[in-house]
């Protein structure tokens, strides 16, 4: 049973917890900004489940972050228990070549209030606040401006670059899913060499001013959209970073 109070403490998080946009919005910040974006455990050969007690733990108790499944996972279980309406989402990765990911490439999540909202707190570098799931309207969110592209029976998530043209993120259908059928693509992310997710240790954290990202040896910070890099020096230096900057002890 998902302990609430812990999840909240965990995502240093006080505010309402009403069914609400308000209170939506609120929680889907908070969560950006506590529980990071990364893929440790698959370098260490720690199989990742798709299983909510066991992702729960892993967030709430051990103080870790993860990847889509088991973020916008454990996300959906407070959501539902605090009473929100939520329905998970298979979506697509975009290319670079231009084309996309197979179904179940990505767990995204559909919440329903007075109007349907796109809720993702798993994708990384992505929104902050929930996106209206309404096609055709520019909206403005704190992290950049995005919108939502219908076509055929399926939405296209776009983000707009420097430039103002209009990048695509992920594609994704309206099909109420089940955790369980995000098993195989979660199987294939941690062990495939084709995978991204098995050729780079990945830990990244939203941040008020843009983003702290560790990639390998790698630390990156955007604050502004001004970005600096800096190269660890040992392995020793990465491993006290993830603690200094992320909490992460492994």
């Amino acid at each position: 049973m998902l302990d609430i109070s812990a999840y909240l403490t965990r995502i240093k998080y006080s505010g309402g917890t009403d069914p609400s946009a308000g209170a939506l919005r609120a929680l889907h910040r908070a969560h950006l900004f506590t529980v990071p974006f990364e893929n440790l455990d698959i370098s260490l050969g720690r199989p990742i489940v798709v299983d909510e007690t066991a992702t729960r733990h892993k967030i709430v108790n051990l103080r870790r972050g993860g990847f889509c499944y088991e973020l916008n996972s454990a996300f959906a279980a407070l959501l539902r228990a605090l009473n929100f309406q939520v329905t998970l989402l298979s979506a697509r990765v975009a290319r670079a070549n231009g084309g996309e990911g197979p179904e179940f490439d990505h767990l995204t999540l559909r919440v329903d209030l007075d109007e349907p909202w796109l809720v993702d707190v798993g994708f990384g570098d992505s929104f902050l606040e929930p996106l209206l799931l309404k096609p055709g309207i520019e909206q403005i969110d704190p992290a950049g401006t995005f919108r939502l592209a219908a076509y055929s029976d399926r939405f296209r998530m776009e983000r707009a670059d420097d430039t103002g043209t209009w990048k695509p993120q992920y594609s994704f259908s309206l099909q109420s899913r089940r955790l369980e059928e995000f098993a195989g693509m979660c199987h294939y992310h941690q062990t495939s060499p084709d995978s991204s997710f098995t050729r780079q240790r990945i830990c990244s954290l939203a941040t008020p001013e843009g983003r702290i990202t560790l990639s390998d040896m790698r630390l990156i910070l955007t604050r502004q959209r001004r970005r600096e890099e800096k190269e660890l020096e040992s392995e020793g230096k990465r491993i006290s970073t993830l603690w200094n900057e992320f909490g992460i002890h492994l």
